[in-house]
């Protein structure tokens, strides 16, 4: 009997079933598939697009979002957010020049300073939010304007010049095998992402918390913890793009990155990583940033206004958003 209902069911829909998993927030093989059609199409729209050189121009373009975007998966997977890693940048950037400038010429000293005050800044992120039970898209959103508006006003709005050409080398203009440093610090900071997000105990508990808060209090995860590590995670890295940013243009100026934390939380839900919490991958974060990088670069290169670049990112975070949605 049974064997003649199995025998009578529909076979299941192949296309479907792909689909499914093509779709699935928690593998980006879609993601796979729209940057081989991006490098195609930008590829027969521009004969200088698909060079090496051009790849590592992108690479360097995208290393402010790249670096930034590992943190902040941590704290999207917790289900928070960080509206304000574009103004924690900018304060890095201006007090690890000042430090430099009025303390020691030194880059080991400038690169200190500025991670550790995105560190800082993470840390008061994460305690107002965990402590105060203060939505972190408020609180967020409040130190986006603080962080820029004491940026603004310890150097009276100008920037700050930076002469250590070991600094300069070390986070901007030097290169390694033939690969420009903000693309290596870009892949480092993958590579030990991944490690600490997949391959640890602190890793678990991101996904714990991010999947079911009170579930994981009961089982003994301190949530609170979790979530503010992962905001000073993500303030440091910030603090990192901005020596990337400051070494290249030599100098430190507050008004630098306005909107950039866009581009960052679009890389990481366009990677897999949900709003809601409790998934995500540091690969399709990569992949996430390498998507906007090569927008970016092959819109421009195409001739497409930055007006219309406006809008075609617009719709691919609305897509993305909607894709994530479980």
């Amino acid at each position: 009997m049974s064997q003649t209902l199995t025998s009578t069911m529909p076979p299941e829909n192949g296309f479907k079933r792909a689909s499914t998993v093509l779709l699935s927030g928690d593998r980006p093989y879609l993601l796979y598939i729209a940057f081989a059609l991006l490098l195609v199409v930008f590829s027969a729209a521009s004969p200088v697009f698909f060079s090496v050189d051009n790849f590592l121009n992108i690479g360097r373009q995208t290393a402010l979002v790249s670096i930034i975007a590992v943190g902040m998966t941590f704290v999207i997977v917790t289900g928070q957010i960080d509206l304000s890693v574009a103004s924690t940048l900018a304060l890095s950037g201006m007090t690890a020049a000042l430090a430099m400038q009025h303390i020691s010429n030194n880059w080991v000293l400038g690169a200190v300073v500025g991670i550790a005050t995105g560190g800082i800044v993470g840390l008061i992120n994460g305690t107002l939010t965990t402590h105060l039970a203060i939505p972190s898209f408020l609180v967020t959103l409040g130190m986006l304007g603080i962080a820029r508006g004491i940026a603004l006003i310890v150097t009276d709005t100008k920037p700050v010049l930076i002469t250590n050409q070991e600094y300069w080398d070390v986070f901007g203009e030097g290169y390694f095998a033939g690969v420009p440093v903000p693309v290596l610090w870009t892949v480092l900071i993958f590579a030990i992402g991944a490690v600490l997000l997949h391959g640890s105990t602190f890793g678990r508990r991101v996904y714990a918390t991010g999947g079911n808060a009170s579930a994981a209090r009961y089982s003994g995860i301190n949530v609170k913890r979790t979530t503010t590590i992962s905001f000073v995670l993500t303030g440091a890295l910030a603090g990192l793009a901005a020596l990337v940013l400051t070494a290249r243009s030599h100098a430190a100026r507050p008004d630098v990155a306005q909107g950039l934390e866009l581009d960052v939380i679009a890389a990481v839900i366009l990677g897999g990583s949900s709003l809601f919490g409790g998934r995500g991958l540091i690969v399709g974060t990569l992949l996430g940033s390498l998507i906007i990088g090569v927008l970016n670069n092959g819109l421009v290169l195409t001739g497409v206004s930055s007006a219309l670049q406006v809008v075609i990112k617009g719709v691919i975070i609305i897509a993305a958003v909607a894709f994530s949605k479980k």
